[in-house]
């Protein structure tokens, strides 16, 4: 039997484990994840009966593979399509219809952390949550052990997953008991991904806005408003009569507040917001709700090298930084291709 460890639990993770489990029948799969949910920053949150996906807003239908998983392989039952258009603004507040975003916008009438549930569900693995690993140990015997905060070690493994944004990777590997020149390649590469921070504010109104498009994108990025997403436009997530925002920060801005007061900065977007849409109601939500994502989306690629080296090792790295790209579609093609590398090793 193969054992194998992922740390992590974003969509890659789910999607290698799928793969993995499709493609062998002699594999067990153990998955630790830091925090109580799953699908990382495709995050989903509930509220007196509204549903609002807090961190990534949809699945885009850029991939065919993504495709095929999310129309064919799942379940699709409760999969909702925002056909409402994005429409643009620029760094003077002044909106312009469409941005070109014609593509499909999926989400779940659940949300999208349904994505690695449903993948999970699908699997044999074994999902510890609220287990914060914090080294990696190379046994003598190359396989590979974990520890987590408490001291408990899990393992071993015959090969090891690690799922963590960018820089929360390159500091289990600057930890790791592994003395070796992939490592330290693999954690120069890790350590040189640029990331956008992002603070997200989501505000409640007991009133329907009505507005011609679902979500405002800035596209001069010289705006402090990233992004405005109307949430009700999303089928079941929003009771009739009433309105939900999704308003993400600027990386400047975001990094700028992100340690500031919660209800100065809500108060500062809501502001920000209600000058953009242009309904001055939206200064006066009935409730807030805010989300940091310090480590929200990475911009640029990692050289495959340093990643292939690791591989040979037994480690792969999986998620949208190894992709190249902070989108759930680019995560989830990257998780199924490795899982697919993994099942194909001679483990």
């Amino acid at each position: 039997m193969t054992h194998v460890g992922i740390v992590g639990a974003g969509v890659g993770a789910a999607a290698a484990t799928y793969t993995l489990e499709q493609s062998r029948d002699d594999v067990t799969v153990t998955v630790f994840e830091k925090s109580g949910g799953l699908c990382g920053r495709a995050a989903t949150r509930r509220r007196d009966d509204i549903v609002y996906d807090y961190g990534a807003n949809y699945v885009k239908s850029d991939d065919e593979r993504v495709v095929e998983l999310l129309t064919e392989t799942l379940d699709t039952e409760g999969l909702v399509d925002v056909t409402d258009p994005v429409w643009t603004f620029d760094h003077t507040g002044d909106v312009s219809p469409g941005d070109g975003r014609d593509e499909h916008k999926w989400t779940y009438r659940q949300g999208l952390t349904q994505i690695a549930k449903r993948l999970f569900a699908r699997t044999e693995a074994t999902v510890h949550r609220k287990t914060r690993i914090e080294t990696i140990i190379r046994t003598a015997d190359e396989a590979w052990q974990l520890e987590d905060d408490s001291g408990t070690r899990w393992g071993p493994f015959d090969a090891l997953l690690l799922n963590p944004p960018a820089p929360q990777t390159a500091d289990l590997l600057r930890t790791a008991d592994w003395e070796s020149d992939a490592r330290d390649a693999l954690l120069s590469a890790a350590d040189t991904v640029p990331y956008r921070t992002v603070w997200t504010g989501i505000f409640h109104y007991p009133f329907e806005l009505e507005r011609p498009y679902y979500a405002l994108v800035n596209s001069d990025k010289a705006h402090a408003v990233g992004w405005v997403g109307r949430e009700e436009c999303k089928p079941g997530h929003v009771p009739d009569g009433e309105s939900l925002l999704i308003v993400q920060a600027t990386h400047e801005w975001s990094v700028d507040h992100y340690d500031e007061p919660p209800a100065e900065t809500l108060a500062e977007l809501a502001a920000l917001t209600a000058d953009l849409v242009g309904d001055e109601r939206l200064c006066d939500p009935d409730w807030t709700d805010h989300q940091g994502w310090r480590y929200a989306l990475p911009e640029g690629e990692v050289p495959r090298e340093p990643l292939a080296r690791a591989e040979r090792a037994g480690l792969y790295c999986l998620g949208d930084w190894v992709a190249g790209e902070g989108r759930i579609h680019a995560a989830l093609r990257n998780g199924l291709a490795v899982g697919e590398r993994v099942a194909d090793a001679n483990l």
